[in-house]
């Protein structure tokens, strides 16, 4: 397959898809659509329920030779795999701007995140290890020694959202074959370009270290692909990320099979009495509306203290005409087209809902792309404000005090990050002490994320952690070993 990028440069990969050892002719194509113009990307292969078993079947019969795999070996297919696609890095970024339709500057950090969560799988690999036990604790346990050891969970399903193609392919299988697994990734429809691609070069990397290339595997497809692959009682454990819906439904039908889950969310950004606005306002916008609004941790509902914001949206609407709205393929570019139009006009009509409800639109974009808006009082049991939008809109809310504002955090169904901005000690313990979410963010935006970092919600935004080192441990198993050796 070959792909044309808009700067001249082509990318070439093997056609079909990549089940077994070698690539296998799709049952069908389906174009990948530039979501700007509507232009075609290329046509990529499309997979059947079919090819999901025979993935299956090819990840089973190699999950003992995968997990064998000794240490460098692993260490060193991970490291090549990082040589490649930072060999390749521009024109990752071109492929993911044309397939995400992205800004340009959101797809340069995407490439750069991937680079750093491969680097770090691959150092995590020397870390992967166990420790002793103290069984004379208890008189029964005199002369026995014990350690613990780490072993691979089994076959991984990795399954990503469309929004971040190549991070989340990497944090799916950089972990996963770190820890030994075998893993059968399923990236989203709209976006398999960019993972196809990273899955060529790793499966290169593979037969050049002498391991089967079966250790990782990607199949396409609809909804009854994916049920074939986590419905499997084989297989060791399901990573998926995309929204909440889907991912109860895998958890229900996959059971008892470990399922990680990372969901939706809204993610609420406070401001307190003594908060620097100026800090809190750039905080927002550039929080709100980076990849166009389309990530999980972007701000969507701003609680303020009362006594702030008339100022807050005075500096916000300062802020506002200079977030650019345009082609991703510019670099002042910000904010540009959602994925598809069908994901415009639900940003849309929740925004008119929201409206009709009572609230006011503080800011809005002109132009024919969605742009960047403000919202003010959006009542409880909106869209706007309790679901996840996943476009570029905020929601201002104003509140009697900070304690008043971190409850009215946590009275939502989801929980993954929230951020306060304060001068206050006190203030920022509190929030890290009572904010029912997994990552509680200080003076900074909720979107902040660092790949190293233990990543994950509560609630309905989901269970387990990704970050090489949390998500190796949630793809191996504690073996203890007991041994008297005298009996």
């Amino acid at each position: 397959m070959k792909i044309q990028l808009d700067g001249g440069g082509t990318i070439t990969m093997p056609a079909g898809l990549p089940i077994g050892e070698t690539w296998v002719e799709a049952p069908s194509t389906a174009p990948v659509i530039f979501p700007y113009d509507g232009s075609t990307v290329a046509d990529a292969p499309v997979g059947d329920v079919d090819l999901a078993r025979a993935a299956l079947e090819n990840a089973l019969s190699v999950r003992e030779t995968v997990g064998r795999l000794p240490s460098y070996l692993r260490r060193k297919v991970l490291q090549s795999v990082h040589s490649a696609v930072l060999a390749e890095r521009d024109a990752f970024v071109d492929l993911l701007v044309l397939e995400t339709g992205k800004p340009l500057v959101d797809c340069r950090v995407e490439i750069d995140r991937t680079l750093l969560t491969l680097e770090t799988s691959a150092e995590e690999v020397a870390r992967l290890h166990g420790e002793t036990v103290p069984l004379d604790l208890l008189p029964s346990g005199e002369g026995l020694q014990g350690f613990w050891v780490r072993k691979p969970i089994g076959v991984v399903i990795g399954i990503t959202g469309f929004n971040y193609p190549l991070l989340l392919a990497a944090h799916k299988i950089a972990p996963a074959f770190a820890a030994g697994c075998p893993i059968i990734v399923k990236p989203a429809p709209q976006t398999p370009l960019a993972t196809l691609w990273l899955a060529h070069l790793m499966r290169s990397a593979l037969a050049d270290a002498g391991a089967p290339e079966s250790a990782l595997q990607l199949i396409t497809g609809g909804a009854d692909v994916g049920a074939t692959l986590t419905t499997d009682d084989r297989i060791g454990a399901v990573s998926f990320t995309g929204s909440a819906t889907v991912g109860h439904r895998i958890a229900r039908d996959a059971a008892p099979t470990k399922v990680l889950l990372e969901l939706g969310s809204n993610s609420a950004l406070v401001v307190a009495a003594d908060a620097d606005l100026d800090a809190a306002a750039d905080a927002i916008v550039r929080g709100g509306y980076y990849a166009s609004g389309q990530a999980c941790i972007s701000v969507q509902r701003v609680i303020a203290v009362e006594s702030v914001r008339d100022a807050l949206l005075e500096k916000l609407g300062a802020r506002m005409p200079g977030v650019v709205v345009g082609d991703p393929r510019d670099p002042e570019t910000r904010v540009s087209a959602l994925i598809n139009p069908a994901s415009t006009d639900r940003v849309r009509q929740w925004v008119g809902d929201a409206v009709h409800a009572g609230a006011s639109i503080a800011y809005e974009a002109p132009g024919d792309v969605l742009g960047p808006t403000v919202l003010t009082d959006v009542p409880d049991g909106l869209q706007a404000w309790d679901e996840e939008i996943f476009g570029p809109v905020i929601a201002v809310r104003s509140v009697p005090d900070i304690e008043s504002a971190l409850r009215a955090v946590n009275e939502t169904r989801y929980g993954l990050h929230a951020s306060v901005f304060t001068s206050s000690l006190e203030t920022a313990f509190a929030a890290i002490d009572q904010l029912d979410v997994g990552g509680v963010v200080i003076n900074e935006v909720p979107g902040f994320r660092s790949d190293v970092m233990p990543y994950g919600g509560v609630k309905d935004s989901g269970t387990g952690r990704e970050g090489p080192r949390f998500a190796i441990e949630e793809l191996t198993t504690t073996r203890m070993a007991i041994i008297r050796p005298r009996p």
